[in-house]
């Protein structure tokens, strides 16, 4: 586990060429086709090396859910044991792996009309203003939700709407069945400047990459819209809004940046609350002789 660009993906292949273990993508990003060079989606060659269970599962234009997640996660990883081989899950999406071991909440649901008129509302106040409204429903949710976290803050206040209830107090039910023993590494940087240039260095490469190109060849699929989740994704949002007028590229990547370091300080809050988690410094060069030792005392036990 770890904030974007702290180096998951080479600590994974760096596992997988020591063990003998079956690699599963935890990415709310990587599960859609299309989206390759905006989600440093490992490239085509490197899938046939290290192959990854859970990535171009979904087009853009459709949904996936945490409850599919686990479902098709857990699908996986029973494979991969029936063959000897241990489950190497890697990825950054939080509510994904809180779902894989804890299983989700009974929650309503969705109602297409309340979500229209949350939007449109947002569309006129802002999300902000909606999630001040969420704070003074539900402090505790929305202490957990960014104030511009629109797919949240939209989920949260349509549960309330049609529960009476604050999600907070719904999302703490009886565990759900999960089997396996868990090692969690948690690829935490001890300087975060550290980590912001690596942010920025890979976000030029993107852009170098043709980043706006993937983009522009994504908005011309049959039912694409700049509300589905795929295209909510950081850096795809900013580049669409660029395409649509709203600012020139220089104000995207700036904007991008500074979502993507926003990302990356969330997903190392959520990191650094999990006390389960055994901490390895990305940029510490015997970072990965640590997480071998690591996983070679787990399989030993």
């Amino acid at each position: 586990m770890g904030p974007t660009a702290s180096g998951k993906t080479a600590l994974a292949q760096a596992l997988a060429d020591r063990f003998d273990v079956g690699l599963i993508s935890v990415d709310s990003a990587l599960v859609y086709r299309g989206l390759d060079i905006g989600s440093a989606k490992p490239d085509a060659a490197t899938l046939v090396r290290y192959p990854h269970h859970l990535i171009d599962i979904r087009d853009p234009v459709q949904a996936y859910s945490a409850a599919e997640f686990r479902s098709d996660a857990l699908l996986a990883m029973d494979e991969i044991a029936a063959t000897g081989r241990t489950p190497l899950l890697v990825g950054g999406t939080g509510l994904y792996f809180q779902a894989l071991r804890y299983g989700l909440s009974r929650l309503p649901e969705a109602a297409p009309e309340l979500r229209a008129a949350l939007a449109a509302e947002a569309g006129t106040a802002g999300w902000p203003a909606l999630h001040a409204r969420l704070a003074a429903l539900d402090p505790a949710a929305a202490a957990r939700i960014g104030a511009n976290d629109a797919q949240r803050i939209q989920r949260a206040l349509e549960v309330i709407a049609l529960t009476g209830k604050a999600l907070s107090a719904q999302q703490h039910g009886a565990r759900e069945r999960f089997d396996y023993r868990v090692l969690k590494i948690a690829l935490l940087p001890a300087q975060r400047s550290a980590l912001h240039e690596r942010i920025a260095a890979r976000l030029d490469q993107m852009f170098a990459q043709n980043f706006v190109a993937e983009v522009a060849e994504l908005r011309e699929l049959p039912g694409i819209d700049p509300a589905l989740p795929a295209m909510r994704a950081v850096g795809y949002r900013q580049v669409w809004q660029h395409l649509d007028g709203q600012f020139d590229l220089d104000e995207a990547r700036r904007r991008a940046l500074f979502a993507t370091r926003q990302l990356a300080k969330r997903q190392t809050t959520w990191l650094r609350g999990d006390h389960d988690a055994l901490v390895v410094d990305p940029f510490d060069s015997g970072h990965t002789r640590r997480a071998e030792r690591l996983v070679a005392d787990f399989l030993e036990r």
